[in-house]
């Protein structure tokens, strides 16, 4: 198995097992070792008092992105630490994009950085995810070495 095929089939499984990401009509657009792109429309129940998209929602695609991204590798991965910096208001209306990429992976520690973009390119927020690999595989290999 290819690292990227097996970037795509840890994505598949946590997918198809994730009910937070497509409930909130968020989609993987792509994945690759380390890496992933998710994509979410921002709903008008997603709009907070000032009518533009509210920082949770924003902050839910960022780790989405995060976790995909950090769980590439065959090894179950969680978060460990997270935080965003908000620079433009997302819009009802558009799509967002969350791309995650891997700074640095050793041991079973991790550090991705994601950033979060309108439909126009702006940047939108800067979220870093420190991750923790932790016991388990998302479906059943040999070897898991890259």
């Amino acid at each position: 198995m290819t690292p990227d095929e097996r970037a795509r089939r840890c994505a598949e499984v946590m997918f198809a097992a994730d009910r937070a990401s497509p409930g909130l009509g968020m989609a993987v657009q792509s994945v690759a070792p380390g890496r992933a792109v998710l994509t979410m429309s921002v709903r008008d129940d997603m709009l907070n008092g000032h009518h533009i998209c509210h920082g949770g929602f924003i902050f839910a695609l960022a780790d989405s992105a995060f976790a995909f991204a950090c769980n590439t590798y065959n090894q179950n991965t969680v978060a460990q630490q997270n935080q965003i910096t908000y620079l433009s208001p997302g819009k009802g209306g558009e799509v967002l994009t969350a791309s995650a990429q891997e700074v640095s992976r050793t041991g079973r520690s991790g550090v991705y950085d994601v950033t979060v973009t309108g439909e126009d390119g702006r940047t939108i927020a800067l979220f870093r995810g420190l991750s923790r690999t932790i016991k388990g595989q998302h479906f059943p290999e040999e070897d898991t070495a890259t």
